[in-house]
């Protein structure tokens, strides 16, 4: 089968293929509900950006700092603790500019500051 409507198929079949296309791109022209994009609202999309950035650079922020109090605590060279707090800070910095809708700035921002800590770890 080539796939052409008059290869096998009869004209009745071939009008119904026709008219059930029309009727779909029909209803996505008018606006409606297409299932398979489930967000429909920009600004939706916007805020879900910034919850994502502002939560995933305080969660960040968190765990560099409680990692540079216990490697304070262990006898680590001072170069560790610092690169922990110091990747945390890089990450509260992307959780302010994530806040304020600067999503990209602080995705580069939570990876710059995911690198100082594991790049900080390696030197214990």
């Amino acid at each position: 089968m080539s796939g052409r409507p008059d290869s096998d198929t009869g004209p009745e079949t071939a009008g119904s293929e026709a008219a059930a296309d029309q009727d779909e791109s029909h209803d996505l022209l008018d606006g409606s509900h297409d299932p398979l994009d489930e967000s429909d609202d920009p600004l939706e999309d916007a805020r879900r950006a910034r919850w994502t950035a502002v939560g995933t650079g305080a969660a960040l922020t968190l765990a560099g700092l409680a990692a540079a109090l216990l490697r304070l605590a262990r006898s680590a060279p001072p170069l560790v603790p610092a690169a922990y707090a110091g990747g945390g800070a890089v990450c509260a910095t992307a959780a302010v500019l994530g806040s304020r809708g600067r999503t990209r700035r602080a995705l580069w921002l939570l990876i710059a500051g995911v690198m100082v800590m594991a790049l900080g770890d390696q030197f214990d």
